[in-house]
């Protein structure tokens, strides 16, 4: 059992951290190496968010068994080989630029099916072995990656280049994307016959209910998340840019990212152990609302609250994320893989849509203020939702229990 959380550790770090994120800290070398402008590094930014968003749609029809793991594995050699293919040599931006595009979709593809179904087995075996107390430990991986991809460039940059970044991130992750592909396996179900007998009792996308479905409380959580998705992104996206163009800040730009990457590393842990004093829905809510303050902080322009912002913003976005699983199983009697999906596909076009106004709100007014106002506000609305499917799933478990209990007169 702790071998499949290390191995989902190192599958997540490489995931997020490396092929995911690992473009942040490499794009400003990028840029004046090539001539590839804001509009093109944009461009390449979105086709990664819909890559994300189309795996993440595919991984949740993946059925279990050997053909889950099969596309687990799949989905790592395809992230390696993106990441490394990043560094050949393809001349200046506008000779690469259609290579590049693909590769950042492909990247966003595999690094979906990384997560969810990496997530969905590693989850799976913990329930099994009763290890459920170990899942926040998972979503170190993202904190991991973020954190030590950041470092790796900030040391090898200025010797490999940009082109070498990626290459030597790509040996790295071939190397230690090995023990996830060998530890990370779909486990069998304890009892065939009963656990054949509960898919069908249960309906395949939501909790286990009578009349099936989708439940208003699962609705809400995937709404809310989507909007999260939408808010936290613009944050992901300029962090860095918008603490270099403030003079105050400036010098802590580079460095952001990392901090938020160390920020990430106990995150899963911190508020799972927040919502075993509460429950998930609070800890969700009290997550939602630290972060939209975490969001506006870098307009202050002091740079010890900027630093503060970034370790704050890794530590709640990656606590959002362990959360909304975490939930959207017990909402949805353990259905993994879709859940996680159905999460994760919401998740994703929320990043996808959410740049689209930051970026002309900046481009209109000439500051990030207003772009950090929406999307403060957008997470601070998923909180609202949230607090309304708490609501409502409290009364159904109230009336759930009501008539389980027997009627005394």
């Amino acid at each position: 059992m702790v071998r499949v959380l290390v191995g989902g550790v190192i599958g997540l770090a490489i995931a997020m951290g490396v092929a995911r994120f690992a473009f942040t800290p490499i794009l400003p070398a990028m840029q004046a190496a090539t001539g590839l402008g804001t509009d093109g590094a944009g461009l390449l930014a979105s086709l990664n968010y819909l890559g994300y968003f189309v795996g993440a749609l595919a991984a949740g029809l993946v059925p279990h068994g050997a053909r889950r793991t099969a596309v687990f594995r799949l989905s790592l050699l395809l992230s390696v080989a993106t990441t490394a293919a990043m560094g050949l040599d393809l001349g200046d931006a506008g000779q690469a630029m259609p290579v590049w595009l693909v590769l950042r979709f492909l990247s966003g593809l595999s690094s979906a099916g990384i997560f969810i179904l990496g997530i969905a087995m590693v989850l799976d075996t913990l329930s099994r072995g009763g290890g459920e107390r170990l899942a926040g430990w998972l979503y170190t991986g993202v904190g991991l990656g973020i954190a030590s991809s950041g470092l790796f460039v900030a040391l090898a940059g200025g010797r490999l280049g940009w082109a070498g970044d990626w290459l030597a991130l790509g040996a790295i992750c071939a190397v230690l994307g090995l023990l996830p592909g060998l530890w990370v396996t779909d486990p069998p179900p304890r009892h065939s016959a009963s656990a054949a007998g509960e898919a069908s009792a249960r309906p395949a996308s939501g909790p286990a209910r009578a009349g099936g479905g989708l439940s208003a409380p699962l609705l809400l959580l995937t709404l809310a998340y989507f909007l999260e998705g939408g808010g936290y992104i613009v944050s992901a996206t300029f962090l860095v840019s918008i603490l270099k163009t403030d003079p105050g800040t400036a010098a802590v730009g580079e460095a952001a990212w990392m901090v938020a990457g160390l920020g990430a590393i106990g995150a899963g842990v911190f508020w799972a152990a927040v919502a075993r004093r509460t429950n998930s829905w609070w800890a969700l809510i009290l997550a939602h609302l630290t972060q939209a303050a975490t969001i506006l902080l870098p307009m202050t322009g002091s740079p010890t609250v900027a630093v503060a912002s970034a370790l704050l913003f890794g530590a709640t976005f990656v606590g959002i994320v362990s959360q909304a699983f975490a939930l959207g199983r017990q909402l949805s009697a353990g259905a993994s893989a879709r859940v996680v999906g159905a999460l994760t596909a919401a998740y994703g076009l929320g990043q996808i849509i959410g740049p689209l106004p930051a970026g002309l709100a900046v481009t209109q007014t000439g500051s990030f203020n207003a772009a950090l106002l929406g999307a403060a506000a957008a997470v601070v609305l998923g909180a609202v939702l949230l607090a309304f499917g708490m609501v409502i799933a409290g009364r159904q478990a109230s009336a759930d229990a009501a008539l389980a209990s027997p009627n005394v007169s």
